[in-house]
Order: structure tokens, then C-alpha cells, then sequence
């Protein structure tokens, strides 16, 4: 009786799934993957992949890869911290990212690409949205910006009816009365700067110029003559205008903080929000000179009380939106140039070759348009270097973070 002889199988790779093929003894193939153990079981079975698919995966993962999940790490405090997808948004402007940095990382611009690092990261449940203010949370910085023009108008009133040793007391508690005061304003509402962002010699130097705004003329034309000789007159009025005008001040600064927020809230790219800002800077700007104008014109108007509003206005602007050292420079400028222009004409005085050249250019200057000149010179020049470095700080959005 014949023996039953099983057919030889000429091509492996067309046996069926559940009959795998044995290979011939002695061969094998340089094409097969070694399966560690424990893997057989999951390649087993009716549609099962191949072992091959599985270093195939992770090349193509490799090669593909989530470029996003690298910066999500990068960058997981920021993430978690934040409050909306524009605080992650102006975040990363801040460390230098553009759109077109936004593009590598397969998103159109920085905003779309915050959205996503804002939906992935998970945020701790004691960070809770920020509500809406309530409708009376600005009656205390309204109020406190009222107070250093309520001030300065009692204190120029009793100036008027003091004479002598009574008048210079009542000048220096008027002066620190005005300091207090306008430190009151600058620490609520939008003229008020995040905390450990200020620098300490920015109001020293604003005290100082808001002195020499009040007796500076006066004390430079007595020098200039010779003197002085005793007391010189002192300006309270532009005083009293610069003083009322920390209100429209804070105004302005609130209009132009709200603006700029909302915009960044509807902005899709980062030169769409610089462009939009500009204008909303310059018009906050030009508000703020237009009601310092009327209020110097009520109480006595000079060119260097304006030129020197539209200082403290930018400087205070940038010290809110985190360029405390551009507007502290500025500041520090104005004041030494001031103090300069006195000091250069007393050194002149000095017997000594030459020294009488260094009075010259306040010599003409004063000569010329009168000792006014000098702080409207000055504060004037100081004040344009400021708007031109405040419409690119304040044009990114990482300057409009929530405080």
C-alpha cells in the first residue's frame, strides 16, 4: 500500500495565515525578524501585522515626529501658568518667536500655535479664569488720581497767603504732601507697575524734574545774573497743571491698556497686533497732550510743563508694560541735562582759562528763547526717544500680559 506523500510547498508566502510555513531544514531567510519573546503571541492570528511593521511605525514616527510636544515641554511652566491661550501667546513673542518661527512648528502664526500648547497642557484646578472686574472696582484708582491735583491746589492756595519763614515751611509740606500723593496714584489701577519691575532712581529723577518744573527757571535766570541772591520766585502753576493731569493720565493709560488687550484677543498674527497697537499708542499719547494742554492753559501754560507731561506720561506707560529701564534712562537724561545746564554756568564763575566757555550754549540758548528753554529742550527731546522706542516695546504683545 503506497504512502501518502504531503506536496511540497514551492513558495511559503502562499500558505495560509493559520498554516505557517516551516522552513527547510539548514536555510534561512536574511529577510526574517527576530521576534524577542513574548511577541509571538501578538502577532498571531487572522489579520495580525507583521513584525516588521512595528520598526517601520517607529521610523515613520521618528522621521515625522511632534515637533509641538518638544515645546510643550520646553516651555510647561509658562503653560500651566497661564490664564488664556494669549498669555502663552505673548510668552513666546517674548522669547523671540514670530510666525514664521511659528510656521516650523506646523502652525500659520504664534497665536494658533498657543491655542494648541494651551489645549495639550494640563493646568493645576487652583488656577481659575479671570473673572470680569466689578463695576465699582475703579472708583479707588479714579479717586486716587484726583488726589495729587487736590494737593498741589491746596497747596499753592496756602502759598498765597503765607509770607517768609511760614511760606518755605509751608512749601516743603506741600512738596512732600504732592510726593505722597502722587505715590498714592501710581499704585492703583493702570499707572500701576508689576510689582519688582520698577527701578528705585526713576522717582528720584521724577521728583527731582517735577522740582525743577516748579523753581528750575526762576533758580537758572538768577544764576545767569549772578546769583542767587537769597530766595528765588517759584512756578506753582505749571505745577498744578501737571498735577491735575495724573488723572487724564491714568485715563489715557487705562484706554489705551484695554485696547491693546482686546486686540490681541482678536489678532491672528504678530504683525497684525504690532500694526493694530501703533495707532492705539499714538492716539493715547495725543488724548494725553491735548488735556494736559487745557489744563496748563487753566492754570498757566509753559512749553517745558508740556514737554515734561508728555515725559512722565511715556515713562510711566513703559514702566506698566515692562520697559522700566528705557523709561528710567530717559528720566535720568532729562535730569542730569537739567542739573547740568545750572551747574555749567557756576563752574564758569570759576577764575580758571577756559572755564568760562562751558556757560556758553545755555548762554545762547537762554539768550535766545529765555530759560524756559532748557526743560522744554531737554524733557522734549527725552519725551520723542521715548515714543519712538514705546511704539515698538509696546507694539509686541508680551508688554499686555495680565498682570
Amino acid at each position: 500500500m503506497p504512502v501518502p506523500v504531503a506536496p511540497a510547498v514551492a513558495d511559503p508566502a502562499r500558505v495560509p495565515a493559520e498554516l505557517p510555513a516551516r522552513p527547510v531544514p539548514g536555510t534561512a531567510r536574511a529577510d526574517a525578524p527576530s521576534v524577542a519573546p513574548g511577541a509571538g503571541a501578538a502577532g498571531t492570528g487572522r489579520g495580525a501585522q507583521p513584525a516588521t511593521a512595528a520598526p517601520a511605525t517607529a521610523r515613520a514616527r521618528r522621521a515625522g515626529g511632534d515637533p509641538v510636544k518638544v515645546l510643550m515641554h520646553r516651555h510647561r511652566e509658562l503653560c500651566e501658568r497661564a490664564v488664556d491661550p494669549l498669555e502663552i501667546a505673548a510668552g513666546l513673542e517674548a522669547e523671540g518667536f514670530t510666525d514664521r518661527t511659528a510656521a516650523r512648528y506646523r502652525h500659520r502664526d504664534v497665536f494658533s500655535l498657543a491655542e494648541e500648547l494651551y489645549a495639550r497642557v494640563p493646568r493645576g484646578g487652583a488656577t481659575a479664569p479671570p473673572t470680569a472686574p466689578a463695576p465699582g472696582a475703579r472708583t479707588p484708582w479714579a479717586l486716587a488720581a484726583l488726589v495729587p491735583g487736590g494737593v498741589t491746589a491746596l497747596a499753592a492756595l496756602a502759598l498765597g497767603l503765607t509770607e517768609g519763614t511760614a511760606r518755605l515751611a509751608t512749601a516743603s509740606a506741600g512738596a512732600l504732601a504732592l510726593a505722597g500723593a502722587v505715590l498714592l496714584a501710581v499704585r492703583r489701577g493702570p499707572l500701576r507697575a508689576p510689582a519688582g519691575h520698577t527701578v528705585p532712581a526713576a522717582s528720584l529723577w521724577t521728583l527731582w524734574l517735577m522740582a525743577y518744573a516748579a523753581g528750575g527757571d526762576g533758580l537758572l535766570a538768577e544764576v545767569l545774573t549772578g546769583g542767587p541772591d537769597g530766595t528765588w520766585p517759584l512756578a506753582t502753576a505749571p505745577l498744578l497743571g501737571l498735577a491735575l493731569s495724573v488723572a487724564p493720565a491714568a485715563w489715557c493709560a487705562h484706554l489705551f491698556s484695554g485696547r491693546a488687550r482686546r486686540r490681541l484677543a482678536d489678532s491672528r498674527g504678530v504683525a497684525d497686533f504690532a500694526a493694530a497697537t501703533r495707532p492705539l499708542l499714538l492716539g493715547a499719547v495725543a488724548l494725553h497732550l491735548l488735556a494736559l494742554t487745557l489744563l496748563l492753559a487753566l492754570t498757566g501754560f509753559t512749553p517745558g510743563a508740556l514737554a515734561l507731561g508728555a515725559l512722565l506720561f511715556l515713562a510711566r506707560l513703559l514702566t506698566v508694560h515692562g520697559s522700566a529701564e528705557a523709561a528710567a534712562s530717559a528720566l535720568a537724561a532729562a535730569g542730569a541735562a537739567e542739573a547740568l545746564a545750572v551747574a555749567s554756568v557756576l563752574t564758569a564763575r570759576l577764575p580758571l582759562p577756559g572755564f568760562d566757555a562751558l556757560a556758553a550754549p545755555v548762554r545762547a540758548v537762554t539768550d535766545a528763547w529765555g530759560p524756559g528753554a532748557v526743560p522744554t529742550l531737554v524733557c522734549g527731546a527725552a519725551a520723542l526717544g521715548l515714543l519712538a522706542h514705546a511704539t515698538g516695546a509696546l507694539s509686541r504683545a508680551s508688554a499686555h500680559t495680565t498682570p
